[in-house]
């Protein structure tokens, strides 16, 4: 038997041989170090600029899958009077049906009302202005910080009547005279349920002192949401006058209601680019105080305006017709422009005598206006704007309403010279 234990041994002795120990390198801790703070440094990084990038363009894909309704352009139309309630309408509880028939006949009755019959008549009358003031009314305060003699800060509010004019979507609108918060930090909105939301200013015009105040629809909530809404627009033409109305908010300076009638409505307000029917009333008010007057149909026909200086105790009002499109402008968070110069139209009269151009003519300029800036001038005739032709105060309101505040417009005026007028053309940079 052969022996193989010496080629054993020899495998062995190679086996031996290309045996090694491994050592284990020593750590380092200062490089462990650096490797982890780097690590950590390029994720934080990593994670401020994926941050900065979802912030960024979140609201884009947002907008893109979800995007956000704009509010509702908003347009204010005025209905005809034609469809006015007459008192005696409000006296009769059942109406009856009669024949027609082919004769025509005239029948002259004599009518003799009873105590009951006024009664009702005023039960109905209030039962409109409760109606109204509930739906379309609201109370708004201003509220100021200020400071006494003693260094202690308290709060100062002043409160004024507020109307619904629109509902866009988003806001309830709501028109309100601005001098009673003119100063206010912070606006608050009062509905007929007592119920309160805060309120910001969108708009406001300097020459009416009309300003529009906007709520959140999210923030009023939603049982009053269903009872109010925006009122209706009358009409405030000259055929107003002799026509029955209901003053509405704080016409004497406390939530009240009071019946009378228009007495005049020929009278004209010259407010700076801007002429405005003035409705006058046997009514009587403080002055400086808010609310609208109504006809017995509910329809607004003005917004009460604070009586002139030799009557002041008389209550008037704005005509509701002279300032809708004023107040659209405010709802819907455009600026106002302004040319100034006051102003009328030239009678005919005046034009076939006197020879003067028909148009808005000038009666005076405002100091530092645009106009003046310019070179208009008073007396003179203002025919044309914007390529349109003008041919009355009201046209010329007109234009001016459809301009930008910032945007330079062509006026073409009529001026007189020695022996005729002459045209010119002058270009005008608007202001807000």
């Amino acid at each position: 038997m052969e022996d193989n234990r010496p080629n054993q041994d020899l495998t062995n002795q190679d086996i031996e041989f290309i045996k090694e120990k491994v050592k284990e390198r020593p750590l380092n801790r200062r490089k462990l170090f650096k490797k982890t703070l780097l690590t950590a440094s390029m994720a934080a990084i990593f994670g401020l600029i994926a941050c900065v990038t979802f912030l960024v363009l979140e609201p884009v894909f947002s907008n893109l899958l979800y995007p956000e309704e704009e509010p509702q352009q908003v347009e204010l139309k005025e209905e005809n009077i034609e469809d006015e309630m007459r008192p005696e309408d409000m006296i009769l509880e059942e109406e009856t049906e009669t024949e027609t028939t082919t004769e025509l006949q005239t029948v002259v009755e004599k009518v003799a009302l009873e105590i009951g019959d006024y009664q009702k008549l005023y039960r109905n009358m209030y039962a409109v202005a409760k109606t109204f003031a509930d739906h379309s009314m609201v109370t708004v305060t201003g509220v100021v910080s200020d400071v006494d003699w003693f260094d202690n800060t308290y709060e100062n509010q002043g409160q004024t009547a507020g109307l619904i004019v629109a509902d866009n979507g988003k806001e309830l609108l709501i028109l309100v005279d601005d001098a009673a918060i003119s100063q206010a930090e912070e606006l608050e909105v009062s509905f007929y349920s007592g119920r309160s939301v805060s309120a910001s200013l969108k708009g406001k015009d300097e020459e009416t002192g009309l300003a529009i105040l906007s709520v959140a629809l999210e923030d009023i909530p939603e049982d009053i949401r269903k009872n109010v809404g925006s009122a209706t627009m009358g009409s405030s033409g000259s055929s107003v006058q002799a026509v029955p109305v209901i003053a509405i908010g704080r016409p004497k300076g406390s939530e009240t209601i009071i019946f009378g009638m228009v007495t005049s409505a020929d009278y004209y307000q010259n407010l700076t680019d801007h002429n405005v029917r003035l409705l006058k009333t046997d009514m009587t008010g403080l002055q400086g105080t808010g609310g609208v007057l109504i006809n017995l149909s509910g329809k607004v026909l003005g917004i009460v305006h604070a009586g002139e200086a030799e009557s002041s105790d008389v209550l008037s009002a704005y005509g509701i017709s002279d300032l809708l499109t004023t107040v659209g402008k405010l709802s819907n968070g455009q600026k106002i422009a302004h040319m100034g110069i006051t102003g009328t139209d030239v009678p005919d009269e005046i034009h076939l005598e006197k020879h003067v151009p028909v148009g808005a003519y000038v009666t005076g300029i405002i100091m530092d206006s645009p106009a003046m800036k310019a070179g208009i001038q008073s007396g003179d005739v203002i025919v044309g704007m914007k390529g349109e032709e003008i041919t009355s105060f009201a046209d010329y309101h007109a234009a001016l309403l459809s301009c930008e505040p910032d945007t330079t417009v062509t006026v073409t005026v009529m001026r007189q010279g020695q022996e005729e007028y002459q045209e010119m053309e002058i270009e005008v940079l608007l202001q807000e």
